[in-house]
């Protein structure tokens, strides 16, 4: 299913067809996927639609905004910083899920991150997310789950990727044992 932003013109922005496609994007992002329907429901309803240009930082490195991104469409850009400017990272793209930690807590961002091209995400802010957790007390260790499940999936694609990691590497192994 393609999460492009094309939209029904029997649709008003902000209206049913805008929720069901907020509800439809979340439903495929892992970090939400395992939740009830009736806490997705209300995750989708929240958040907000938000548009950047080509060029605009979503967020700096050290920022502690606490918002997670549901790419819709575009391409967003995670940039690393160096000596004389910044070195371009992952590419990300419609379908991909950034910032779950953030909601969960103050998470200073090790990164910036900025619109490679112009994009539209779904933005949920911590605010919003702990508001429905109060609603649905249930959910947390579902979503902690998906933040395990994840971190164990990284982890185990870096160690694959790099099977003749160096020294160095190995010694910074073990994420997946916090």
């Amino acid at each position: 299913m393609s999460l492009s932003t094309e939209r029904n013109p029997e649709c008003r922005p902000g209206g049913a067809c805008e929720f069901q496609e907020n509800l439809s994007a979340l439903r495929q992002v892992d970090f939400f996927s395992s939740l009830p329907m009736e806490a997705l429901k209300v995750f989708a309803y929240l958040c907000a639609r938000e548009s950047y240009h080509a060029g605009e930082y979503l967020f700096h490195q050290n920022d502690v905004e606490g918002k997670a991104f549901c790419i819709l469409d575009g391409e967003l850009r995670l940039l690393l910083p160096a000596e004389g400017g910044e070195v371009q990272a992952t590419l990300y793209k419609a379908g991909d899920f950034l910032g779950g930690l953030s909601l969960l807590g103050d998470v200073r961002r090790l990164f910036s991150l900025k619109a490679e091209t112009d994009a539209v995400c779904l933005v949920l802010t911590r605010e919003k997310f702990k508001k429905t957790l109060d609603q649905f007390p249930g959910v947390m260790p579902r979503l902690l789950e998906a933040v395990a499940e994840r971190v164990l999936a990284w982890e185990n694609q870096f160690i694959h990727d790099h099977a003749d990691l160096c020294a160095h590497c190995h010694a910074r192994l073990g994420a997946s044992l916090v």
